[in-house]
C-alpha cells in the first residue's frame, strides 16, 4: 500500500519507502498511529462541532479514562490537530478545538465510520464463523 507522492523516497523528510508500514521508525506510520488510534478519532469526533473543556470531552467519551484522554489530546495537540486554549477564569478552564489541519482528517474518518457501519453486519457474520470454529 502506498500512497506517497511519486518522488517521496527519504526519510529525511518524513516519508519511508513504499513498505511504510512494516518499518516501526517511519515518520509517516508513527504519525499514523497517533492520529488513527481508537481515542484520537473518537476525541475529534466528539471536539468536531466545536470547543469544549477537557470534563466536557471525558462526560461525551465513555470508558475513557483522564489519563487516556491528557495523553492523547497532548499527541493531537503536538501534532497540529487539536488546539489547547486556557480560559482566565477562576478556576483556570482549558478549552480543545480541532485545528484547520485536524479539520482536514474529517472526510478520511467519515469515510471509515461509513465502511464500518456498510460492513459491520458482514464483520458480525465474519466474528460469529469464526468464533464457532474456534470454540471448545
Amino acid at each position: 500500500m502506498s500512497v506517497q507522492p511519486e518522488n517521496a523516497n527519504t526519510y529525511g523528510k518524513g516519508i519511508c519507502p513504499k513498505d511504510v508500514l512494516t518499518l516501526a521508525d517511519c515518520p509517516s506510520r508513527l504519525l499514523l498511529d497517533q492520529i488513527a488510534d481508537k481515542w484520537s478519532v473518537l476525541v475529534l469526533a466528539v471536539l468536531k462541532e466545536g470547543p469544549l473543556r477537557f470534563n466536557m470531552i471525558k462526560r461525551r467519551l465513555e470508558g475513557i479514562t483522564q489519563k487516556a484522554l491528557t495523553q492523547t489530546l497532548r499527541r493531537l495537540e503536538r501534532n497540529g490537530i487539536v488546539s489547547r486554549h486556557v480560559i482566565p477564569v477562576s478556576p483556570i478552564a482549558v478549552e480543545y478545538q480541532v485545528t484547520a489541519l485536524g479539520k482536514s482528517l474529517d472526510q478520511p474518518f467519515r469515510a471509515l465510520y461509513e465502511w464500518t457501519f456498510l460492513h459491520l453486519p458482514e464483520v458480525e457474520r465474519a466474528r460469529q464463523a469464526f468464533d464457532e470454529r474456534h470454540s471448545g
